[in-house]
């Protein structure tokens, strides 16, 4: 067993984040892992940019109401406990909305993020779904 040393808290970078966003480094696993986890807190408004996963990612809703959409697809509300699964190589981003925090949990594989164009002001205000009942 080891205890792991945890970097500390990092802003996001303005190249793949609007807004301010800070990530906490949960687990990076080294060779043969490849398994990632970050903790990320979104300011109101604060929004990844358009991106993919070589291997997908998975998100867990912690806090707040995250607006998570696949390129063409719904923007969808996700809430605390729910998990939202984006396959290999599409493209989606996420972020809070613009009047609340909101706090995820990102898991995946490996270091092949795609990042993209930021999202505009008019996807970002689109229409929204959501996954309550």
């Amino acid at each position: 067993m080891q205890l792991i040393t945890q970097p500390p808290t990092s802003k996001a970078p303005a190249e793949m984040f609007t807004g301010d966003a800070w990530w906490d480094v949960i687990y990076r696993g080294e060779e043969p892992s490849r398994a990632r986890a970050n903790m990320v807190r979104f300011s109101p408004g604060a929004r990844t940019t358009w991106h993919s996963h070589g291997l997908g990612q998975s998100l867990h809703i912690v806090e707040g109401v995250a607006l998570i959409q696949a390129r063409g697809g719904k923007l969808i509300e996700a809430h605390p406990g729910d998990i939202v699964y984006t396959p290999t190589g599409e493209e989606h981003r996420h972020g809070a909305t613009p009047d609340h925090f909101m706090i995820h949990l990102a898991l995946w594989e490996g270091d092949d993020t795609t990042w993209l164009e930021h999202v505009s002001d008019a996807e970002y205000g689109a229409a929204r779904s959501t996954t309550r009942r």
